[in-house]
């Protein structure tokens, strides 16, 4: 089980001095489809489950040499994921693309670095707000999810937080990356990255965006931050989000930018990046994909999203009922998280 108290400890930084930097955190949008068979998508009626937690932390630190920059504790996979090596292959490449010490900037280092892993090196160019142009970088990844899993191809969602620095200065930042992946021996390869795309932010924050990101009982990441203050989440998702805050807290993985444009392995669009979704991975400070978190916690979750307006709910169960006859739904690509989807 995977140590979550260093992210609870750090969720200040999260909500509010990561959102400083967070218009930096854009690059590619994504081009996609996300888990064969779901029922995620504005016309989706389709069946979705949460990938695995965040992984269990281990003793060692990631490669940095500086005295300014936090340590970051590379992700690794914990009990309850389905396929891990697959989101263990993604996390690797995002750690090693925005992690360096100094003399390590640069898209030359960090194609040397990508290499280094038995990946194509010209990944590195598809690496977008991962290579600030700093003297030494460190990633560290809040959490890896899917966007898709099918029996040769994936999509992991690594959303991750980044400080670089040059000097004494030090930026705050981070993003989501859509990792594509496909089946191949010894491990699976990646095929592309395509970095979240938040949009500049509105210029006037939206009253209910602002009340959510002002919530201590929600945690957001870089990009889902960057979501928000752009005005194109839809209200549906942001009064959920606050209503939902009442009985439980909880930490949001991905909610617009960094998610497939489509339900992966189908043609269908996805809510997310219109602005009518949300992902949901801790819950109360339990991952949703660990085994050893109570069943009845996610389920509860998964029916008091639904009370608040969500027509498509998928997680790792199937909760009885629903008012509509699909309006829940589990399959591998959700076993990992909570997904709550609106139609406007």
């Amino acid at each position: 089980m995977r140590d979550h108290a260093p992210l609870m400890r750090r969720r200040a930084v999260l909500v509010g001095g990561l959102g400083v930097a967070l218009g930096a955190a854009c690059g590619c949008s994504n081009g996609g489809s996300n888990g064969a068979g779901s029922r995620e998508g504005a016309t989706a009626t389709t069946s979705p489950a949460p990938p695995g937690p965040a992984g269990a932390p281990t003793t060692t630190p990631l490669p940095t040499a500086s005295a300014t920059l936090p340590t970051a504790t590379p992700w690794r996979p914990g009990p309850g994921e389905v396929q891990p090596d697959v989101k263990l292959r993604a996390v690797e490449l995002i750690e090693a693309l925005g992690t360096w010490g100094p003399g390590g900037q640069g898209p030359a280092a960090a194609r040397e670095r990508v290499a280094a892993l038995g990946l194509p090196p010209q990944l590195a160019d598809q690496a977008g707000p991962l290579l600030p142009a700093d003297a030494e970088a460190v990633v560290e990844v809040i959490d890896a999810q899917y966007g898709g899993i099918l029996a040769d191809s994936a999509s992991v969602l690594v959303v991750c937080r980044q400080w670089s620095a040059t000097g004494s200065a030090v930026t705050a930042g981070g993003t989501t990356v859509d990792v594509r992946l496909s089946a191949a021996s010894p491990r699976w390869t990646v095929t592309a990255l395509h970095p979240a795309d938040p949009g500049p932010a509105a210029p006037q924050l939206p009253a209910l965006a602002g009340r959510v990101l002002a919530e201590p009982r929600i945690v957001l990441p870089p990009a889902a931050v960057a979501d928000l203050r752009s005005g194109s989440v839809h209200d549906s998702v942001l009064q959920a989000m606050l209503t939902l805050a009442g009985p439980y807290s909880f930490q949001v993985s991905v909610v617009r930018s960094g998610h497939p444009l489509n339900v992966f392995g189908t043609d269908r669009p996805s809510d997310h990046p219109a602005g009518r979704a949300f992902d949901t991975w801790q819950i109360d400070g339990h991952a949703v994909v660990d085994p050893a978190t109570p069943r009845d916690l996610v389920e509860g979750f998964m029916r008091a999203a639904a009370a608040a307006g969500s027509y498509n709910v998928g997680g790792p169960l199937l909760p009885a009922g629903g008012a509509t006859a699909n309006q829940f739904f589990t399959d591998d690509t959700h076993h990992d998280h909570v997904h709550a989807g609106f139609l406007s």
